[in-house]
């Protein structure tokens, strides 16, 4: 504050502190000076306006620090986070074991949730990334629910048909050679959808490979000139557990 005072009496009595300084009887003098003083004493008096907003930035960050304001942000935010949480997560907690990994894909699941939720209604990035994004963890979404049910088997009966003899647990009917033949077909195809869904999900978290972007741009670049960001678009999918913020 001491500060802007003194250049406040500077800026409007520096006419009459120049007048004294013996300059020569050049009118070009007097314009380029009456030009850039101005634009001098404005520039000072940005740099102080950014050093007081620097230093009230120092004060608020060492405020937060002290045990009274933490304590204020602990009722203010975390609390009520915490709270919402418990019960945004209390079907997963309430059946949660430490025993079984499906537990913990349950969740990731329900976490997922939440996050394509925020980004999808709330989010701020341009649709053209954000919406490959949102795809993704809807993807991620559904293959950890067909991990958690186990829907493998019907979905292998969409493809040969319904499993013959279905009832086989509670009759002593034999399966014929026929049902053999057609229900080995239906399990070995549910195998392999859980082996394709399985390495699907984990290839979404893992993402895509930045190496393969940066190749295929520079060969794009050496043939024709092109807008990075259309390319990068492009050839981005949405996937890559890192890249789900905003």
């Amino acid at each position: 504050m001491f500060f802007q005072k003194i250049l406040y009496l500077f800026t409007h009595h520096s006419l009459r502190v120049f007048s004294y300084i013996p300059f020569p009887k050049d009118p070009s003098i007097y314009f380029v000076g009456s030009y850039f003083f101005p634009i001098f004493v404005k520039t000072i008096v940005m740099k102080v306006e950014f050093a007081d907003s620097f230093w009230k930035s120092l004060k608020t960050l060492s405020r937060q620090q002290t045990w009274w304001y933490k304590t204020y942000d602990f009722f203010r935010r975390d609390l009520p986070y915490f709270l919402e949480n418990i019960w945004f997560f209390r079907k997963e907690l309430y059946a949660f074991r430490s025993w079984d990994y499906l537990f913990n894909l349950d969740l990731f699941r329900r976490s997922l949730e939440k996050t394509v939720d925020t980004i999808e209604n709330h989010g701020n990035e341009i649709d053209g990334s954000r919406l490959k994004k949102v795809e993704k963890m809807k993807r991620s979404i559904q293959l950890i629910k067909n991990l958690r049910s186990d829907s493998y088997v019907s979905l292998a009966e969409l493809e040969f048909g319904k499993i013959k003899n279905s009832d086989w647990l509670w009759t002593d009917k034999e399966d014929t050679e026929e049902e053999r033949v057609h229900n080995k077909k239906i399990f070995t195809r549910a195998r392999e959808i859980e082996e394709s869904e399985w390495k699907e999900l984990w290839s979404i978290i893992q993402g895509q490979d930045i190496k393969e972007y940066s190749s295929k741009n520079q060969k794009i670049k050496n043939s024709e000139p092109h807008d990075d960001t259309d390319s990068y678009n492009d050839w981005f999918d949405g996937s890559g557990l890192r890249g789900w913020w905003d």
